[in-house]
């Protein structure tokens, strides 16, 4: 079929640009054509003969490849038609999870450039995805094992719904509310479900127009919950990252304003920055902290506007965090504050190229208004500025720093280089700080493109560019490594973007030129001597580290890895530096270089490489010119010594020839068609050379001997110059820092013509050939040859194919048959790669394969010790197979390199690829290489087969360095070439098998690791294919019998626990049933219909289709028949006596893998689990637990269910409109009512249960479904209707004996100490329980009841397990025998509460919590009137009061909100009882009141709660408290004894303790905090709150201070500040000093974590100022000191500002007069001189790392109180020396602040004086 003629009007949605630049990009277009048409035809006919395996899935990696190839070469229509399709696949029911993730990859590459398709376009539905998406996240089998999933599968899922959730339809927003909004429920974790899930799909991407159906639907109610809700619970960040997306979507449709003073408080609180004197973080705060990546989205989106709200507040933000920045400051804090450094330009710079340089696309734009304007973005950097110098010097190093200046650069250079360079200039005249100057060159790097390129806002930047380069030179320092890395790092990124051309004639030529571009010019003549000077530098730099000067004799003569970085960034440096020479300076360069090889001669190994290097890099820019200078010199020596000595015997030849060779091989890396004229040279060079005795000798010809056929073989490009065609054109000053263009590139290839060719082939018959020859001669023993000269002749051999590798053609052959059958065509792609191979000459590659395998094999038998031949072998093989020119290893490692510097240098402001040249030309060759290296799914021909037989030989050969490196490749090409792994495992198992008996341990091990894989490569024993699994898995266990199994030896043992890992942790399930949807079809048949190509293939016939249903059955019908027989198969293994334990345990854990939810386990399966349950292994019985757990799952029967609606139950019909949360007529039906409990069958049957807690709370869903109570329960299964594995469970359970030992090993301890309630058991006990009802509970019960009498913790932790097993059991049990049950449980839990132990009490905990949990309250009313009875007798003593209290908070806490009468009535109990003596108890009471007021919130819409509230509860406390309150100070007299006191103080003193207890519990735990209610009681724990910490102080000091540092650190409302604010100021009036100085501490904490709620009202900030101020002159000089440390806190986050009028008065304070009084100084007059001189003490210590205009003043006016009476002078001291510590560092730069005079007082002052004045 022709491709061309149908192609008309065809529209690519987006190509790769650099396809187009290819040299052989005209065969493209049709390649990429040919390919589309297969891959539509084969992946539609495989949809529509439904085969998901091979077909689909063998054609979606071919469109993978294609994507990778091409881009989206595809029509609009196409794209579409493929999306549609994999959306479908992604969601087939039961799809075996693997198969998901390949298709759900593949459809995330689809969707990425959402500009392509809008949502006019393309549509998809929400539901199918959800449904996956909560079948697998919340999957409801896989704790039990029945259902494996891959570890990546969340992670990969995420991604597929945030790019599908554009396309979703617009009425979707509402349906996903409905279906989310009714589980709202605070207090229960479905909560963050519901959260998340809106996070994850909610659209937020939708035209003005729509957003009505958008989010506005769901905005306000989510704004206010947020804003309502403290404490961070952890579905917030959740809920921050859906506003981060909204706003950043939306910029300009959402109003924040309101918000704004909120969400920067909120950020500044989630940095959980370190702030006051003792800082104590409530824990909480440390795990649920914002996402920075969505902060940052947020905060950007924030910005611009009319007043620009958002960027006051951020300037705020950074002014209060600046000085955790700088570099002494660190702490778990830093990393987060890093990252908001570094990712918040990038996000800017993001925002301004979508408003300004974007192509224009579907996605609405930004609203003119609010665009950042050019001021904008100068206010931003201004913000960032300060925080960014500082981080510049981090301890953990420099690059967020670099990072974020190099995107301030791109939006304000003028604001963001100049004090970088300042840096830079500094650091490089330093000597003794090499940190900072590493520091600033990393900075000015990503800076360079913004200095250089000639931008309107900051022209003088590139006058810089000189000085810079050579400033940085002396950093070629070959002492310092770090420093010489950076310095190369810099010269090359500088010298990249600038052509080192000397204009300085042109200003005489031109006359339009600027006068910067005049200065330019003239500056220019400097670059002659800057590149001399640098290359002196690296003459030096190369004679320090020759071999002999860095080396003992002793040592190796390799080289070291910090050599060979050093060898990199010199080589590459010099080469960039020549390339962008001008002809003039290069020739000058080229000669110095040319004269310093020629004149020494250097040892070929450190310093030898690095000249050669550089002679490289020297000849690869003018080939002709320096080719001509090197080629016949070189040549003539090495002629002259061969020539004169007989070499060919000598071992170490003379270190000329050795240079000389060396430095031949590497000049000759350059344009093949350059080398043409030194043919004959070259070639009688290689013929003598190639045959030397000496190993370097040849080793290095052999270098030149690649390296000549590479250069004239490859396609590469021939130059890399910063813009196409030479310097010679017009000014080039004017082409600097110009990005590349891409429509004209104008890349030179060199392309291989005819000549170089026949040379190529020339070599290889005159040195190639010959040495094949050789080496059969050898194989036939007419010619053997040593070892030495057998190496020799494989060096040739693999020199020739790694030269040539490209024009020589793949092995080709017949492909191996019935692999796998298919209805579909399953061959490989045959790309072009440039080369056109000539049948006509010999193929080589065919020859050497041939060689090496006769070879191969004569070794393995004769001289297997010959390990050094067979490594050379092995890598010849794996060239012969995979090598066209590039090996997979290199071309990463380039991959990599190539995008950190793109990262680096790219400039993401403007976008459109506006890279440099060189970095562009380098990604047109990348992609030039990984066409060549595209070749997964190659078929497996015949020829591979016997190479991989070969290597399989050797992977089980005697050497283990042979072993390991022959499986390495063995595993990629198992990875390479279609299903070969059915071939050969086969093979592989043949050697494990007991049958084998000629085996060798060393062929056992090397087997086994063939089955291991390498780490990241494929795993036989873990394919995903029955027939495979059903062989490898039974061969893994079987051969434990082989004869040459030794589990004497750890090695085996070590590696079949490596195998058995391996496979745990890669299984996932194997799907058995497949399907193909109805949706498929119809998707398929439009894409067999479609044009622009037309698929190749003609649809499928009916009669085909019809064969791929019939087909399709049968593969179902024989997949469930493979499962079977492989767990028969694991089972048969067991049966065997002799298994060792190791394996025994092994098939045990396979077995386990094998339990599936679609498909029943077989009942022999189900024997031997359930006899594993008294297995004397404990670990085969830890197994069987889970897998009984899960068969019972398998067996449990549909229970039905019904409809029905709320409003019939309660009578009561609720509007729709007004949303109404919480506890409300409606749903009180659902409440715990113990007037109304079930007590009767009729009552029991008369009443609606719902199981789950948290529905009803917020709305209703829209359909109710509840368990049907109608019917008569049909209890007991009679043994009849049971099926096969039903009865073996029933009778062994129904078996004395068995139950006898199952618990005995149940109540065995396992590890002491460790152990705790274990879940698995309980989901054994619940499944047991549920499925057979009571039946076994006669035989049981007697052994419960022993256990619960017996203390012991094992014993207690089986009755718990099993208890709530039966609780959880006895869901949907009759009612009688509900009731019976109870009859027995309730005497039985009390008896076991009875003897409660430390060990046991969290148990029980567990245990009742574990049984109601999801459970309706009323059906378990027997359970919570019980625990309700007393918990506080004081029986048993304070132990087990606390116990008892703790289980009972376990039941009441699984309810939440459904128990309020309970809550009602345990509050009452507890009320009179609050004074506790024991410690133990009042922290239990303290947490259960937490619970008791947890439902009490003031959330939005929500109705006040019928359960306790907080408000009635303080209100009687503080009556009780009455007699502390009216006290001036608190001594605690109460002591521990229990004297019979009952004066009403000291039963204060106890009630104070617990209710301290009680806010400290609540602090982190409750959504909503009573801020009135705890004002209340602020003034007692002022009077209470020690100020400096002691340990001997006693309980209630140490919990009242932690209550008021948790306090302070509460958020505020704006209408709670003015009450905050009066209660601190009526204490700091109070009479004790220790409340005064409180306050301030508690002062300081709530303003930093409420900073900018608190300026948001003016009006408070001028109130906290007044109230510091008068702090400031408080008689006490500890709180003066406290004020002022308060004092220089709020200006350093400039809370208020450091106005003159501030000033003023604080000066006018510090000049009060002292009387000179003799005797008594008048103290007030002393407070308030030293109240001034701390407030400007404070002023100077509020910028501690710069220095502001007012404060040389300030510090003049301190110096004046140097000699004050003490405490000022003390004060002025300390300050003084804190000023110097803090300046120090930038002193250089701060002196510039001062006069000469104020410098002179300075100095003065700062130096200590000197002791003999």
């Amino acid at each position: 079929m022709t491709v061309d003629g149908d192609m008309e009007g065809f529209i690519p949605q987006k190509e790769i640009v650099y396809n187009g630049l290819l040299p052989y990009s005209d065969q493209l277009d049709r390649e990429a054509t040919e390919l589309l048409a297969e891959i539509k035809a084969n992946l539609c006919r495989a949809v529509l003969v439904r085969e998901l395996w091979p077909g689909v899935a063998f054609w979606s990696r071919k469109l993978f490849s294609f994507l990778k190839l091409y881009g989206r070469r595809f029509s609009k229509e196409d794209h579409i038609l493929f999306i549609k399709l994999l959306y479908e696949l992604v969601t087939l029911p039961n799809l075996e999870p693997h198969m998901m993730q390949i298709y759900a990859r593949l459809l995330i590459q689809l969707l990425k450039k959402k500009e392509l398709l809008s949502r006019d376009d393309l549509q998809l539905p929400w539901r199918p995805l959800y449904d996956l998406y909560e079948r697998i996240i919340y999957s409801k089998t896989e704790h039990l094992g029945l259902i494996w999933f891959p570890n990546s599968v969340d992670h990969i899922l995420k991604a597929l719904i945030k790019s599908c959730r554009l396309y979703f339809p617009t009425s979707s927003t509402k349906e996903m509310l409905d279906e989310w909004r009714p589980l709202l429920c605070v207090f229960d974790v479905v909560m963050q479900k519901a959260i998340s899930n809106m996070e994850l799909f909610l659209p937020t991407i939708m035209p003005p127009e729509e957003h009505s159906q958008g989010f506005q639907m769901w905005f306000d109610e989510l704004m206010n919950l947020w804003m309502s809700v403290q404490n961070q619970p952890s579905w917030e960040g959740h809920l921050v990252n859906l506003f981060a997306r909204l706003a950043n979507d939306n910029i300009g449709y959402v109003d924040w304003t309101p918000y704004i003073p909120t969400i920067f408080t909120r950020i500044l609180r989630s940095l959980n920055l370190p702030v006051g004197v003792s800082h104590m973080v409530a824990p909480r705060y440390l795990t649920n902290s914002y996402d920075i990546g969505h902060l940052v989205l947020w905060i950007t989106a924030l910005l611009g506007g009319p007043g620009n709200p958002g960027q006051k507040q951020l300037t705020c933000l950074f002014n209060s965090i600046a000085s955790f920045y700088h570099p002494s400051n660190h702490g778990r804090w830093q990393s987060r504050l890093m990252r908001l450094l570094q990712r918040l330009p990038a996000s800017v710079v993001r925002r301004v190229h979508r408003e300004r340089h974007a192509e224009p696309s579907w996605i609405t734009l930004v609203p003119e208004c609010q665009r950042l304007t050019d001021e904008d973005l100068q206010d931003f950097t201004r913000s960032l500025m300060g925080a960014t110098l500082l981080a510049m010097f981090s301890k953990t190093g420099s690059t967020d720093a670099a990072y974020a200046l190099q995107n301030l650069a791109l939006l304000t250079p003028e604001l963001a280089i100049p004090p970088v360079l300042e840096k830079t200039y500094a650091a490089m005249q330093t000597l003794t700080e090499p940190h900072t100057l590493t520091a600033t060159l990393s900075c000015m790097i990503g800076m360079a493109r913004s200095l250089v390129s000639p931008n309107n806002h900051y022209p003088e930047g590139r006058a810089h560019v000189l000085p810079l380069l050579v400033g940085s030179l002396p950093g070629v320092d070959p002492n310092d490594f770090s420093k010489c890395m950076i310095t190369f790092q810099f010269i090359t990124t500088f010298t990249t973007l600038v052509p080192l051309v000397d204009c300085s004639s042109a200003p005489s030529r031109y006359a339009d030129l600027s006068e910067i571009e005049k200065d330019l010019c003239f500056a220019s003549a400097e670059f002659e001597d800057f590149v001399l000077q640098f290359l002196d530098r690296c003459f030096a730099l190369i004679d320090s580290s020759t071999l002999e000067q860095t080396r003992d004799e002793t040592e190796t003569d390799t080289q070291t890895h910090l050599e060979s970085l050093v060898e990199l960034g010199l080589s590459s440096t010099v080469s960039t530096i020549l390339t962008q020479c001008s002809k003039e300076i290069y020739k000058v360069a080229l000669q110095k270089v040319f004269s310093f090889a020629t004149s020494n001669i250097f040892e070929t190994c450190v310093s030898g490489r690095m000249v050669a290097d550089m002679c490289r890099a020297a000849a690869k820019c003018h080939p002709a010119e320096s080719l001509r200078l090197f080629v016949p010199h070189c040549c003539s020596v090495i002629f002259h010594i061969t020539e004169s000595e007989e070499l060919e015997s000598g071992d170490e030849l003379d270190k000329e020839l050795l240079w000389n060779l060396q430095l031949l091989s590497e000049v000759t890396r350059v344009d093949g068609e350059q080398l043409l004229k030194y043919r004959g040279d070259l070639e009688r060079i290689l013929c003598v050379c190639v045959r030397l005795r000496c190993k370097r000798a040849y080793t290095l010809a052999c270098n030149l001997l690649e390296h000549t056929l590479r250069s004239l073989s490859l396609i590469y490009p021939t130059e890399y110059r910063s813009t196409s065609g030479g310097f010679d054109s017009d000014l080039p000053i004017r082409d600097w820092g110009r990005a590349g263009d891409v429509a004209a590139l104008g890349v030179c290839w060199h392309v291989p013509s005819q000549e170089e060719e026949d040379f190529v082939f020339q070599l290889l018959s005159h040195l190639l050939h010959p040495e094949l020859q050789r080496i059969k001669g050898h194989i036939s023993g007419d010619q053997p040859m040593s070892r030495e000269e057998l190496l020799q002749s494989l060096a040739i051999v693999q020199h020739c194919l790694l030269g040539a590798g490209s024009i020589l053609p793949p092995l080709d052959g017949l492909h191996v048959s019935d692999l796998v059958p298919s209805m579909v065509n399953l061959g490989e792609i045959k790309l072009h790669i440039g080369v056109h191979y000539d049948d006509s000459r010999e193929n080589y590659r065919e020859s050497i394969c041939q060689t090496m395998r006769l070879l191969l094999h004569h070794i393995l038998e004769h001289s297997e010790d010959d390990t050094k031949s067979l490594f050379v072998i092995i890598k010849i093989v794996s060239d012969l197979m995979f090598f066209r020119g590039t090996h997979k290893k290199d071309f990463d490692s380039r991959w990599k390199s190539f995008t950190l510097v793109k990262k680096s240098m790219e400039n993401r402001l403007h976008g459109k690829k506006q890279h440099i040249r060189a970095l562009l030309i380098d990604r047109v060759l990348l992609q030039h290489e990984m066409r060549k290296l595209v070749v997964e799914g190659s078929e497996y021909k015949v020829v591979h087969q016997e190479l991989l037989c070969d290597l399989l030989l050797l992977s089980t050969s005697t050497y283990s360095q042979v072993r390991s490196r022959a499986q390495n490749v063995l595993m990629a090409a198992l990875g390479t070439f279609s299903f070969s792994y059915r071939d050969l495992i086969p093979r592989i198992l043949q050697l494990l098998s007991p049958q084998h008996t000629t085996g060798t341990q060393q062929q056992f091990k090397g087997a086994l690791y063939c089955l291991l894989g390498v780490h990241s490569g494929v795993c036989l024993a873990s394919t995903r294919d029955w027939d495979c699994v059903g062989a490898v898995w039974p061969a893994l266990v079987s051969c434990g019998l082989s004869p040459s199994m030794n589990l004497e030896k750890p090695s085996i043992g070590r590696l079949l626990d490596d195998i058995a890992d391996r496979i745990h942790r890669q299984h996932d399930t194997i799907g058995i049933y497949f399907t193909v949807s109805e949706g498929c079809v119809e998707v398929a048949n439009e894409i067999a219909q479609s044009e622009n190509p037309t698929p190749c293939l003609e649809a499928p016939s009916k009669e085909e289709i019809k064969e791929g249903q019939q087909r399709q059955r049968i593969r179902n019908v024989v997949a469930a028949r493979k499962y079977e027989k492989l767990v028969n198969d694991l089972l048969d293994c067991l049966e065997d006596r002799d298994l060792p334990w190791k394996f025994e345990h092994m098939a045990t854990d396979l077995l386990s893998l094998q339990l599936r939810d679609d498909h029943p386990l077989p009942p022999d399966a189900v024997l031997y689990f359930t006899q594993g349950l008294v297995h004397d292994s404990i670990s085969i019985r830890k197994v069987a637990v889970l897998a009984v757990a899960g068969i019972l799952k398998q067996q449990k029967r549909p229970v039905k269910k019904v409809s029905v609606k709320p409003s019939d139950i309660s009578g009561i019909e609720e509007e729709l409109e007004g949303v109404c949360v919480g506890d409300r007529e409606g749903n009180r039906w659902l409440q715990y009512d113990s007037n109304n409990l079930p007590l009767t069958q009729e009552q029991w049957d008369s009443q609606h249960y719902m199981e789950k807690t948290h529905c009803g709370y917020h709305s209703w869903p829209r359909e109710m479904m509840i368990y049907a109570a109608s019917e008569k329960p049909n209890d007991d299964l009679p043994y009849e209707e049971m099926s096969e594995g039903e009865k073996i469970i029933f009778e062994y359970f129904s078996d004395p004996e068995f139950i006898d030992q199952l618990i005995e090993f149940l109540s065995l301890e396992d590890r002491k100490g460790k152990d705790s309630f274990n879940p698995r058991r309980f989901c054994l006990f619940k499944g047991l329980f549920r499925n057979y009802g009571d039946v076994f509970l006669p035989l049981l019960w007697p052994h419960l009841e022993q256990l619960a009498s017996d203390p012991h913790e094992s014993s207690q932790r089986c009755v718990c397990e099993i208890t709530a097993g039966l609780i959880r059991g006895s869901k949907l049990w009759s009612f009688s025998k509900v009731d019976r049950l109870w009859q027995l449980l309730c005497p039985l839990i009390r008896t076991a509460l009875t003897n409660i132990t430390v060990e046991t009490y969290t148990d029980w905990g567990t245990c009742i919590a574990t049984a109601c949990e999801g459970r309706d309250p009323r059906k378990l009313h027997w359970l919570f009137e019980m625990l309700m009875e007393s918990p506080l007798s004081g029986e048993g003593g304070s132990f087990r009061d606390a116990s008892l209290l703790y289980v009972l908070q376990g039941g009441l806490a699984q309810q939440q909100w459904r128990v309020s009468e309970l809550l009602h009535r345990l509050l009452a109990y507890l009320e009179p009882k609050l004074t506790q003596v024991y410690k133990n108890v009042r922290e239990r009471i303290g947490s259960v009141l937490t619970y008791i007021f947890m439902i009490d919130v003031a959330l939005p819409h929500t109705r006040p709660t019928s359960s306790p509230h907080v408000a009635e509860f303080v209100t009687r406390v503080l009556e009780r408290l009455k007699p502390l309150t009216s006290e001036p100070e608190i001594h605690n007299h109460v002591h521990e004894e229990n004297t019979q006191e009952t004066d009403e103080r000291t039963q204060a003193v106890k009630l104070l303790k617990t209710v301290l207890k009680w806010l400290m519990a609540s602090a982190g735990r409750t959504f909503t905090t009573p801020v009135q209610q705890q004002l209340q009681l602020l003034p007692l724990l002022f009077k209470i709150a020690p100020v400096e910490i002691d340990e001997s102080y006693d309980e209630m000091k140490q919990d009242a201070r932690t209550c008021l540092s948790l306090m302070s650190q509460g958020l505020l409302y704006p209408e709670h500040i003015p009450l905050v604010l009066a209660a601190l100021e009526e204490m700091a009036g109070s009479r004790s000093w220790h409340a005064r100085y409180s306050v301030l501490t508690y002062l300081q904490i709530m303003i930093f974590y409420n900073l900018f709620t608190l300026l948001s009202v003016p009006a408070e900030v001028l109130r906290i100022r007044k109230l510091v101020m008068q702090l400031l002159l408080d008689e006490q000089l500890e709180v003066r000191d406290m004020a002022c440390t308060t004092l220089s806190g709020l200006l350093q986050c400039q809370f208020f500002p450091l106005d003159s009028s501030l000033q003023t008065q604080l000066q006018t304070l510090s000049q009060t007069c002292l009387p000179k009084a003799r005797g008594e100084l008048a103290s007030t007059d002393l407070v308030r001189r030293h109240a001034g001189v701390l407030g400007l003490s404070a002023c100077i210590l509020s910028s501690p790392y710069d220095v502001p205009d007012w404060m040389p003043q300030i510090l003049m006016d301190l110096s004046d109180h140097l000699n004050d009476p003490q405490p000022i002078e003390m004060t002025v001291k300390k300050t003084l020396s804190e000023f110097r510590r803090t300046h120090h560092d930038n002193w250089q730069e701060h002196r510039q602040c001062f006069t000469d005079d104020q410098l002179l007082v300075l100095t003065d002052l700062l130096v200590s004086p000197c002791y003999y004045a």
